[in-house]
């Protein structure tokens, strides 16, 4: 390919990334993107959160899918953890990311005892 060819490819490539919904949202929070969708009750029954945040918790996998269907890095948390345990979406902002020593010490593998 020439390189007049890749250039085109990239930069097509790199408009359509920063073009996307997610990068318009990426000061948003996670909330508000997700209320935009269908209200509060996109994520919480009727509109208000649970008590336990299991039904919250429903939600996010009916969309996303399950932690034991999702990458290695929430794999070992299934069973353990709700997203909203990591993800707090009245807090962080779309394209926010924890990082593993958000939770365990000295940044230790997801086996390891949390904080």
């Amino acid at each position: 390919m020439s390189n007049k060819l890749l250039s085109a490819i990239f930069g097509a490539a790199f408009a359509a990334l920063a073009l996307s919904p997610a990068a318009f949202a990426e000061g948003q929070e996670l909330a508000e993107m997700h209320a935009e969708m269908d209200g509060c009750e996109a994520c919480h029954a009727d509109g208000e959160p649970s008590a336990d945040g299991e039904y919250e918790f429903e939600q996010c996998q009916s969309c996303h899918g399950t932690l034991a269907e999702m990458d290695a890095v929430h794999q070992p948390h299934d069973g353990m953890l709700m997203c909203a345990d990591c993800h707090a979406p009245h807090e962080m902002n779309v394209g926010d990311k924890p990082t593993c020593d958000s939770c365990h010490d000295d940044g230790r593998t997801a086996d390891s005892v949390l904080k």
